[in-house]
C-alpha cells in the first residue's frame, strides 16, 4: 500500500523509522531524511541502468546537489514511503524529486531534490548521459523529458 500523494512517483521505497533515526530534538534527523532519498533514489538508479552502466563501463552518478523542505516532523514509531521520480533530464544531468510519506501524518512530511551528473569514473569527469539510461528513464517516467 502506498500513498495517494505518491501516485506520480514511479519508484516507491518504503522503510521504517528506528529509534536511533531520531535526533535530541525527538524527531528524526535531518541526515536521515537524505539517507531515505539516497537509498530510494539507489532503486531508481538501479532500475534504468546507471548503477549498471558504472560498473560496466565507469559512466555512473554523482551527485551536484540535494536539498530538503520539512513539512512534518517524524517521530519514532512510524512508516514511511518515498517516492522518487525524474523532473528533468539533461544531456549530462538529472533532476529527482523525492516525496516523503509518513503513515502516523498520512501526509507528505518532507520533499526533496538531487541533482545527479553524469560522471565518468575512469578519467574524472563530467560526461554525457548514457543513452541507454536516458531511454530507460522515459519508459519508467512514461514520457519524455
Amino acid at each position: 500500500m502506498t500513498h495517494t500523494a505518491l501516485a506520480t512517483f514511479p519508484v516507491v521505497t518504503e522503510f521504517d523509522v528506528g529509534w536511533s533515526d531520531m535526533d535530541s530534538f525527538d524527531h528524526v534527523s535531518n541526515l536521515v531524511y537524505f539517507r531515505y532519498f539516497q537509498d530510494a533514489r539507489l532503486v531508481y538508479l538501479e532500475r534504468v541502468g546507471w548503477l549498471a552502466s558504472k560498473r560496466d563501463h565507469g559512466l555512473g552518478p554523482i551527485i551536484k546537489s540535494t536539498g530538503a523542505t520539512y513539512r512534518k516532523p517524524v517521530k519514532f514509531p512510524d512508516h514511511v514511503w518515498v517516492g522518487v521520480r525524474a523532473a528533468h533530464v539533461q544531456p549530462d544531468r538529472v533532476t529527482f524529486e523525492h516525496a516523503l510519506v509518513s503513515r502516523a501524518w498520512d501526509a507528505v512530511a518532507c520533499e526533496g531534490t538531487a541533482v545527479v551528473v553524469s560522471y565518468d569514473y575512469r578519467n574524472e569527469c563530467k560526461a554525457p548521459l548514457p543513452e541507454s539510461v536516458r531511454r530507460m528513464i522515459e519508459a519508467t517516467e512514461g514520457r519524455v523529458k
